[in-house]
């Protein structure tokens, strides 16, 4: 471990003041937004139902269901691993804080919810949505001149899932599987004026009438849909000839309709729930890839400040030894030894080391910055964690030798866990399913249709009745009517076909072979997926492979400028070598210094794609899904 007395390498004047402004200007921002905010444990990524009142149960359907607000508080984890103005990390603590606090994967937390919102929409018949953000890739290094950093970053992604609003509203309508209930209030006065007042005894018609009217809905997944109503009209005139005034009618209706080849069946008419049911397990998948994608990055950018903070040292080590040949060059030219364009020519070496350091130094402040961003909801916004220098607890360590499995061994590890494979094959099954509704609008429309009726008919009798022979079987109150319907004295009966035969029928061809089409197309994109998984796989190994080989010939490199540079330092303290050879050997020792600590971030970097590329990240770096979409790690802190 880095003892904890470690600072931060002092940086230039203008480099720092830079620095202060930007976190000034940034934290400013950030407080007036963080004031806004709910603290840490009064939120999550949730629904919230109605408030349940006393008729809660009657409208709670019709009232918003809310979602909290974002959270930007960070957990306590990153609180724990600060001490004396220092973040002590190590790669288990930045995976634990990238689960809890990475903004990319809080991100993806919506994508399950925002799924199956998509599934009420279609279970109630409504249309899919397309919803979610694709993943996001992850952040890369500082560029380092010679290393290939964060190599296998992943893109940018569209969210994933067959949802294609085009696509879903191909083939039949599906209907509405929420049942209806509608209400019609109807009260009106009329005057009309007649041309034979010997028929209604009367110059002018005054009917007064009030009409009531219910009516439920209902479809069924199968092609089904049904209808039931009852409806009364009261009415009252001003004529005479009437045997019954006021007098009111009275219907129940019941009519049901069947798709019998157009619309029919339950694979017709569910595509779009099982669709997405389909999709649920995509959104899953989305927020894996998304972790996968975002700790491997994580990792790539730690190990890649392990490998600044062992590039300063070498830097440092450097300009302390230029110091060194400088003061001794000095003595020497005092004392009539040696030459003064030797002063001159160690002071060029020590500006020279002097500028790698600052490089190297610039490099590891905005390493820091970059990894301080990944790891924190706030980003380096606050100034508390802008002014904190990370101080990375772990060292790169090259195992002696790499225990792999053979090439077609991890293939098939690769093809059985890469999330892209199970993706295509989900979003081929969806389209399947959808070819159900597009294969169902070639046929013709044919529908059976039923309907029944059931009326009844009550009122006052009239004088005119009464004189015409006695009180009219109608004569009654509301009860009446009521009772001529249920015991069906007047019913209405009516059954039939309607068929619709579209004579080209071009579109629906057109359609289904089009769909066809992008569904073989699909599956040629399934197999470039496979080829491509073992192109990753073979040229992750091959990568680990020569990685390995760089950093021995990088180790054996610095270990032959280590022992030319301790000889020939030894010569010139003796007199038998020049203070220019010295001068070489310094830079040649620096460069393969610099090469090792390269060659040791190639390797991780190597090893990470290897994990990424057999889809083995999550595995390797134990990290639980479940507590991944929870937002909080059950791990300790490992830093101390």
């Amino acid at each position: 471990m880095m003892d904890q007395q470690d600072r931060r390498p002092t940086a230039p004047f203008v480099l720092r003041a830079a620095q202060s402004r930007f976190r000034l200007v940034t934290a400013g921002i950030l407080a007036a937004t963080l004031a806004t905010m709910p603290a840490a444990g009064q939120t999550s990524i949730r629904i919230d139902e109605p408030a349940a009142g006393k008729v809660g149960w009657l409208i709670r359907n019709y009232q918003p269901r809310t979602v909290p607000p974002i959270n930007l508080a960070n957990t306590s984890r990153l609180d724990a691993l600060i001490k004396a103005g220092n973040l002590y990390l190590t790669a288990q603590d930045v995976v634990s804080l990238v689960l809890e606090n990475n903004i990319d994967i809080e991100v993806q937390r919506y994508g399950p919810l925002l799924a199956r919102e998509v599934l009420r929409r279609a279970q109630g018949g409504g249309l899919l949505r397309s919803v979610g953000q694709g993943v996001a890739a992850g952040p890369t290094s500082v560029s380092l001149a010679g290393v290939s950093v964060n190599t296998n970053g992943a893109p940018a992604t569209s969210a994933g899932g067959v949802n294609s609003s085009v696509l879903t509203q191909l083939g039949p309508s599906i209907p509405s599987f929420d049942p209806s209930i509608s209400g019609f209030t109807q009260f009106q006065h009329q005057t009309i004026p007649q041309s034979n007042t010997l028929l209604s005894g009367t110059q002018s018609l005054v009917i007064d009438s009030r009409t009531f009217q219910v009516s439920y809905s209902q479809a069924t997944d199968f092609g089904l849909s049904g209808s039931a109503s009852f409806s009364t009209q009261r009415q009252k005139v001003n004529s005479a000839f009437f045997s019954l005034n006021p007098y009111t009618n009275a219907n129940l209706d019941v009519s049901l309709t069947q798709n019998l080849l157009n619309g029919f069946g339950r694979p017709v008419n569910t595509r779009n729930i099982r669709v997405q049911k389909n999709n649920l397990k995509v959104t899953d998948l989305q927020f894996k890839q998304q972790v996968t994608t975002t700790v491997s990055a994580a990792l790539n950018l730690y190990w890649d400040l392990v490998g600044f903070s062992e590039d300063v040292k070498s830097r440092q080590q450097a300009v302390s030894t230029a110091q060194q040949l400088l003061d001794n060059n000095r003595r020497q030219v005092q004392i009539g030894t040696l030459a003064e364009i030797e002063v001159t020519r160690a002071q060029s070496q020590l500006y020279a080391a002097k500028q790698d350091l600052l490089i190297a130094q610039t490099n590891q402040l905005q390493q820091e910055t970059i990894l301080k961003n990944v790891i924190s909801r706030s980003g380096v916004g606050t100034t508390d964690l802008a002014n904190l220098h990370v101080v990375p607890l772990d060292r790169i360590v090259i195992p002696e030798k790499d225990d792999l499995k053979t090439v077609d061994q991890l293939v098939l590890q690769a093809l059985e866990s890469r999330i892209e494979i199970e993706t295509d094959k989900i979003n081929l099954e969806s389209t399947k399913m959808n070819m159900a509704g597009v294969k169902s609008a070639l046929k013709p429309s044919l529908q059976a249709f039923g309907q029944m009726t059931n009326n009844g008919l009550a009122g006052n009798a009239t004088a005119f009745a009464l004189a015409q022979g006695g009180v009219p079987v109608f004569a009654g109150g509301y009860g009446s009517a009521l009772a001529q319907i249920l015991r069906r004295n007047y019913p209405n009966y009516s059954a039939g076909f309607s068929l619709n035969i579209p004579l080209r029928n071009r579109a629906a061809q057109s359609d289904y072979a089009t769909t066809m089409l992008e569904f073989r197309q699909s599956e040629l994109q399934l197999q470039k997926q496979i080829n491509q998984v073992r192109v990753d796989v073979q040229n992750a190994v091959i990568g680990l492979q020569q990685a390995r080989v760089r950093y021995e010939a990088a180790v054996e490199a610095r270990k032959l400028s280590e022992a030319t540079f301790e000889g020939d330092k030894r010569k010139y303290d003796l007199g038998a070598a020049t203070p220019y050879q010295v001068v070489q050997d310094q830079r040649d020792l620096a460069a393969a210094q610099s090469s090792e600590v390269q060659a040791m971030a190639n390797y991780s970097h190597a090893r990470i794609a290897l994990d990424q590329a057999i889809g083995a990240t999550l595995e390797v770096n134990h990290i639980s899904l479940t507590e991944a979409m929870a937002g909080k790690v059950t791990a300790p802190v490992t830093a101390r």
